[in-house]
């Protein structure tokens, strides 16, 4: 689900304006990786440090959202640390995971 940066209004997957206030939206491409439980935590971090991640999701084999991690700009340091503990919890539990990561162009 999208949601306009400007005014907070749900948005449709193929709007390209607002309906309430006209904004643009920007695109966002998604893209999925499969890792194995020990990569998981390094595969993420390299994702945040990237830059022009604004979402990461993390599943299981069977498609099951296990974490979603919203990132933003200034995501570094203290704010990403409790996500990478929810982390190190998951790749304790599943052999296999996919990521899929939503980048705003």
């Amino acid at each position: 689900m999208t949601y306009c940066a400007k005014c907070g209004a749900r948005l449709k997957e193929e709007d390209e304006f607002c309906y309430a206030c006209g904004t643009r939206v920007p695109k966002i491409t998604r893209e999925e990786f499969t890792v194995s439980a020990e990569n998981l935590i390094e595969k993420v971090k390299e994702l945040i440090h990237e830059g022009n991640v604004t979402r990461i999701i993390v599943k299981d084999e069977k498609d099951k959202v296990l974490l979603e991690i919203p990132v933003t700009i200034g995501a570094i340091g203290v704010v990403v640390a409790p996500w990478l503990a929810a982390l190190g919890v998951i790749a304790a539990l599943v052999t296999n995971c996919r990521i899929v990561v939503e980048r705003r162009e």
